[in-house]
């Protein structure tokens, strides 16, 4: 039994009838080397015999009354594997857009709080002999970086991190013992309250103080213009995947002095620059993203969060490619540094001293009141890069041949395009709902000619600098 940290819930806290925080990885095999191919049960037996070494699909999240405090993660003693599995045949012919009709699906239902916090879809009648296997997981279950280690523990003959071989299911506890658990977790939190508000004051006078000596400011949350993602939702979802290949973005990155992230940002930028402009929608102001980064990225932590955000202008008001990367890269590494001095733990800190009742009537009421729909957001939209393998998996026979990951959307927020790197490509995910983004597969496919702008720009600066000699 394990009481839940304050980032964590607030996962749990955040999740409204419109706003569903769970996560979704897509898993691609290739199947043309497995004779008769996985069947459904057969996947469902695999999993089984690794559950051993997925502690956090196990725990279940067990509230404390009235929400007195954050809830406790306990070994399920009624846990049952084919509660959480479920098969989908994808519809003719099989193609990515069958695949993502599912995966819309499924991301727009929220998961059930009475078991652990995730489900898989088996996704059958794809085209090409390929099976999809769909995990969706509560942010408050892992972050990115735990993900990637929870995948490679599944997929992995040996697992990864820690290897746990024996499971003891727990008691559900009794409303006395939740309500000693959330009072002694108030008191110590009370005792750390006056040195974490100090920290906070100090760290946010020492932020905005880089921030404004800073040659290039980052911006600001709610320093955004209101677009078309900035609505209200609803509880479907809509959803888009393509690939697009990891050595043009290293290409422009060498050449450029760049990061590869500030590759992926500036192709995003171009994307939804060109899209916003398609639809008679583009701003004058560049959009505002919120870019998650990892505090702890390492391999062996298979749950929990340790996440932070910085804020970051995309530079969709810049035509010009290499300069909007230029800039990406800029506003990047300033928000970094602001951020650095402010503290990365502190957004985990505070999490936990924020009283779960205030939380939850704050982000109920800002979705009953369709608020976002008049305000202007604190940011425009989620962009996320996960690293993912670079190292081709397999299961026996069948190949990894692409893995697709998101998180949510937010009320105000309704775009996330989050990338994973897999191998030699990057996978990439469209997340909205019908009102924010009604056909993401425009963004999707406006993400190719954005990185050829980039990477033609990239080779056309690069011939153009004279060589002595």
């Amino acid at each position: 039994m394990e009481v839940m940290v304050g980032l964590d819930a607030k996962f749990l806290y955040s999740e409204t009838a419109s706003t569903h925080m769970h996560t979704l990885k897509v898993a691609v095999f290739d199947m043309s080397k497995v004779p008769g191919g996985f069947s459904y049960d057969e996947i469902t037996e695999l999993l089984g015999h690794r559950l051993n070494r997925l502690p956090p699909f196990r725990r279940r999240a067990v509230p404390v009354p009235w929400g007195l405090g954050h809830p406790v993660w306990v070994e399920d003693p009624d846990f049952d594997l084919k509660r959480h599995m479920t098969r989908r045949r994808a519809a003719e012919p099989g193609d990515d857009h069958a695949l993502a009709a599912v995966v819309a699906d499924v991301a727009g239902r929220p998961l059930p709080r009475d078991r652990p916090l995730w489900e898989i879809v088996v996704v059958e009648g794809l085209a090409d002999r390929r099976l999809a296997v769909v995990a969706k997981v509560h942010h408050a279950v892992a972050d990115g970086a735990a993900t990637v280690a929870l995948l490679l523990s599944a997929l992995s003959a040996h697992g990864a991190g820690s290897h746990i071989d024996e499971w003891h299911p727990e008691s559900i506890p009794t409303r006395s013992q939740l309500l000693a658990l959330a009072a002694h977790g108030h008191a110590t939190r009370l005792r750390q309250l006056p040195r974490l508000a100090t920290r906070s004051v100090r760290g946010l006078r020492e932020s905005e103080a880089q921030r404004r000596a800073s040659p290039v400011k980052p911006p600001l949350p709610f320093d955004t213009p209101k677009t078309a993602f900035n609505v209200s939702l609803t509880a479907e979802r809509t959803f888009a995947m393509t690939t697009v290949p990891l050595e043009d973005l290293k290409a422009v990155r060498r050449a450029r002095g760049a990061t590869l992230n500030d590759v992926y940002l500036a192709m995003c930028g171009g994307a939804l620059r060109a899209y916003l402009a398609e639809v008679g929608a583009l701003p004058d102001r560049p959009l505002v993203a919120s870019v998650p980064v990892s505090t702890d990225p390492s391999l062996t932590r298979l749950g929990g969060n340790h996440v932070d955000n910085l804020y970051v202008s995309i530079g969709t008001d810049i035509a010009d490619p290499l300069e909007r990367l230029d800039h990406i890269h800029d506003v990047s590494a300033a928000s970094k540094d602001a951020r650095a001095v402010l503290g990365n733990d502190l957004l985990e800190r505070r999490a936990d001293v924020v009283p779960p009742q205030l939380y939850a009537l704050i982000v109920r009421t800002w979705g009953r009141t369709r608020l976002a729909n008049h305000m202007r957001p604190p940011v425009n939209l989620v962009l996320s890069n996960v690293p993912g393998p670079r190292q081709r998996l397999h299961v026996g026979q069948a190949m990894l041949e692409a893995i697709y990951s998101v998180g949510p959307i937010l009320e105000g927020i309704g775009l996330n395009i989050t990338a994973w790197s897999y191998a030699d490509a990057l996978h990439v995910s469209v997340l909205g709902c019908p009102t924010s983004v009604p056909d993401p597969w425009l963004i999707a496919q406006a993400l190719h000619g954005a990185l050829a702008d980039i990477k033609q720009a990239s080779e056309t600066a690069a011939g153009s600098v004279p060589v002595d000699g």
